[in-house]
């Protein structure tokens, strides 16, 4: 049985975890702000769509930097992979915060941003998948899908700060102000959170796991890739609708709910606050029931809820009524909450021994690549095809249908785990 992890060491593993939500939580909020800031005025669907692509950018690279941070990982052990990680991303919210803007110097400045997006897609890759390895190793198998539900509280207590933070903003300074210099300070907490963690950390006590893996002389991205390929695509499929439940509701929706329902950004920022703390309360519960019953039958029952509420859930995110918005959204949250909680241990339970940091990194991130980060620009886009405000949670249902057959058929799966 492993040796119990302590409260301060699953503190100090996660808080990475919330660096990274937290910066890319607040980088969605502002993306309209940092649309007009860092490229050519004129189209405003334009501005937007190429914030959000650069969102996307430092998702694309994700898999390269679990290809980075993977090697690291499985062989000089997950600490060295939580510290480098970490520092590279507080160093690239420290220099968002002090970029210039396109009116200073020209298409410079949103060149430097993407740069820099790049650098923090390439870091954040090994985090959650070293911290959440870390975590599942180091934790005795009744209390692995519990634990585990905490890097989720810490990844989503990072998106409650990402959405407090601009909605502090939006209350204490005018518009012309966040626009101006307020839009820098939540890149600057970013910075602090970093150095913090990075503190932390210093302490951790290796995973034993990490130790004594035997490894063949093969590079474990190459030993993944050529060995266990079939997983890999599996942890994608698995993970999609999670991926893209969580950037329509919180990041695409922010958007549209202020510019197409005309909800205020105050109250929108307000709704979305209050549901991420509520995912964040639920996760550990959620790790528990997976403890008692199984992480197959939990992640079933889920994902079957998923694809027969996501349209009534979208459909009160379309009423007048702000109340019924808000249990719009509050179910779609609790709906998602649970594959995000359960995703660390699964997907680390099931990877190959000596490989898990390369298999679990590989997966996650490809998938975040192409199906998280794309979200609200494919969102976008669909939308404005097809003129159907539906077209988003088509998608979802789609998605979560595919998975489901994964979920079912996944040999691993069908284990009870603890």
């Amino acid at each position: 049985m492993a040796k119990p992890f302590s409260r301060k060491a699953i503190v100090a593993t996660t808080s990475g975890n919330v660096l990274e939500w937290y910066d890319f939580t607040v980088y969605g909020f502002l993306a309209p702000v940092i649309g007009r800031i860092f490229f050519p005025e004129g189209d405003h669907l334009a501005a937007i769509l190429s914030a959000f692509a650069v969102l996307a950018v430092g998702y694309a690279v994700r898999p390269i930097g679990s290809v980075i941070f993977g090697h690291i990982g499985d062989r000089m052990g997950r600490k060295p992979a939580l510290l480098i990680s970490v520092v590279i991303m507080g160093a690239g919210s420290l220099a968002i915060a002090l970029l210039p803007t396109y009116q200073e110097v020209g298409i410079t400045a949103a060149i430097l941003l993407v740069a820099i997006r790049v650098l923090q897609g390439l870091s954040v890759a090994g985090e959650f998948t070293a911290s959440g390895v870390m975590t599942i190793e180091q934790s005795p198998e009744n209390k692995r899908s519990r634990n585990g539900a905490f890097v989720l509280c810490a990844m989503l207590l990072g998106c409650v700060l990402g959405a407090a933070v601009p909605a502090l903003l939006s209350s204490v300074l005018t518009s012309e102000q966040i626009a101006d210099w307020g839009w820098r300070i939540p890149f600057l907490l970013g910075a602090a959170i970093a150095l913090l963690s990075a503190v932390l950390r210093r302490d951790l006590t290796e995973s034993l796991a990490a130790t004594q893996s035997e490894t063949s002389g093969m590079s474990p991205i190459l030993d993944t890739v050529r060995h266990h390929f079939g997983l890999v695509v599996q942890i994608v499929i698995l993970l999609i609708p999670t991926a893209i439940v969580y950037f329509i509701i919180f990041v695409y929706a922010a958007s549209y709910l202020t510019g197409e329902m005309h909800l205020s950004s105050a109250r929108a920022l307000d709704f979305t606050t209050v549901n991420l703390l509520i995912m964040a309360l639920a996760a550990p519960i959620f790790g528990i029931l997976a403890g008692r019953y199984g992480l197959r039958a939990v992640m079933l029952v889920a994902t079957v809820a998923l694809i027969v509420f996501a349209w009534p859930f979208w459909s009160l995110m379309h009423d007048s009524s702000p109340s019924a918005i808000f249990m719009g959204q509050l179910g779609l949250s609790l709906l998602n909450s649970v594959g995000w909680a359960l995703s660390v241990t699964m997907l680390t339970l099931i990877s190959p021994p000596g490989l898990k940091c390369s298999t679990v990194g590989l997966g996650y991130n490809t998938c975040m690549a192409l199906f998280g980060g794309t979200t609200p620009m494919i969102a976008t886009y669909l939308v404005s095809r097809t003129g159907d405000d539906f077209a988003p949670i088509y998608y979802v249902i789609a998605t979560a249908i595919l998975s489901l057959f994964v979920i079912w058929r996944l040999p691993a799966l069908r284990a009870k785990w603890v």
